[in-house]
């Protein structure tokens, strides 16, 4: 059966307890993982050996039980961070030493295993919180000290190990909790 599922834009991601990870819906920029850009309504194998996964609005990202990372998908602005804007219809390798995903509408986050947090693509309001407003198209540093990640459409979050929320990116209707309007580029 299943054990984890995560929502894109308009395509499914799920995971089984033997490592198996799955994919349906929309297809057109190859954020199915199939090889080809084909729609789906019905779940098609992505491959084996994965461990977590996230849906970004029309990318994907996935940790294989090695700690690697994968990603695929649309990638006008480097959301897969294999440093290109090149959209890939199957998984491509991004790193190693990786624990969990988590993908926003054009921007991706990943915590690896000794508690660092990183993160690619679209950085207009600061979502990737480097400080900037720069997009990058490979894995940056944020922090460290990191135990768990969530992408918005536009912000992002992260828990500390010691139980501190932090957040940042986007903030016109206060979404990231600070009591202001504010966006903010840093955690």
């Amino acid at each position: 059966g299943f054990i984890a599922v995560a929502s894109g834009g308009v395509h499914t991601l799920a995971l089984k307890t033997d490592g198996s990870a799955w994919a349906w819906g929309l297809d057109d920029a190859g954020q199915l993982g199939g090889g080809a850009a084909a729609d789906r309504s019905a779940p098609v194998l992505i491959g084996n050996g994965y461990t977590a996964l996230s849906a970004g609005n029309f990318h994907s990202l996935a940790v294989k039980s090695d700690g690697t990372l994968w990603s695929w998908g649309y990638n006008l602005f480097g959301n897969l961070g294999d440093g290109t804007a090149t959209n890939r219809s199957s998984p491509l390798f991004v790193g190693g030493g990786y624990a969990a995903v988590a993908g926003g509408l054009f921007h991706s986050l990943a915590l690896k295993s000794d508690g660092t947090l990183w993160a690619w693509g679209n950085n207009a309001y600061g979502q990737l919180g480097d400080g900037t407003t720069a997009n990058r198209s490979t894995p940056v540093q944020v922090g460290s000290n990191y135990s768990a990640i969530a992408a918005g459409g536009l912000h992002s979050l992260a828990l500390k190990n010691d139980g501190t929320l932090m957040v940042w990116g986007w903030n016109a209707y206060g979404q990231i909790g600070d009591g202001t309007t504010t966006s903010r580029a840093s955690p």
